[in-house]
């Protein structure tokens, strides 16, 4: 990793857009180019961070507050950071723009009635049927960056858009 410097991507987008099949195949694409990323999955996180999570405002106000501390860590530390989280607010993702020097916002654009018909948790279904009530994009604003360094098609394979934030990444130097 000589030359190299520390980082972080956040990769962002509505419930089901593909976050997470883009992140899976970024990290292969990292480690191949010498960095080895550290993943903070929200679903992971919250966990442990807030178990039996009521998704209020508030509460997602001090969990991605605590995400964005984690990666801003670990980044300080040297260690390239891939946040895979929707972060609903754009002033979750604005702080860690403001804490991490080299920062890379991806927004995964997929229309909610797509996110609807992938649903591969049950999130939307739930809210439907009303047992959950803060789904981003439903029932809580999803606030999509204004400015994002990497704009991705959620309908393109995921391992191109991987390699499309990889290819950013080179060309800022980063690895």
């Amino acid at each position: 990793m000589t030359g190299a410097r520390s980082f972080a991507v956040w990769i962002t987008g509505l419930p089901a857009s593909g976050k997470s099949s883009i992140t899976e195949a970024l990290v292969p694409l990292l480690r191949a180019a010498g960095s080895t990323p550290a993943v903070l999955e929200s679903d992971r996180l919250r966990s442990i961070l807030t178990p039996g999570a009521s998704y209020s405002s508030e509460e997602r106000d001090r969990f991605y507050g605590q995400m964005t501390l984690f990666g801003a860590l670990l980044v300080e530390s040297g260690i390239p950071v891939i946040f895979d989280a929707t972060a609903n607010r754009r002033a979750y993702r604005d702080r860690a723009r403001s804490l991490i020097e080299h920062f890379v916002e991806v927004y995964v654009e997929c229309p909610l009635d797509l996110c609807i018909a992938r649903d591969p948790k049950g999130i939307y279904k739930a809210a439907a049927a009303r047992q959950a009530t803060a789904v981003p994009g439903m029932q809580t604003p999803y606030e999509p960056p204004r400015s994002p360094e990497i704009i991705v098609d959620c309908r393109a394979d995921p391992g191109g858009s991987a390699r499309q934030i990889a290819a950013r990444l080179k060309q800022l130097e980063y690895i």
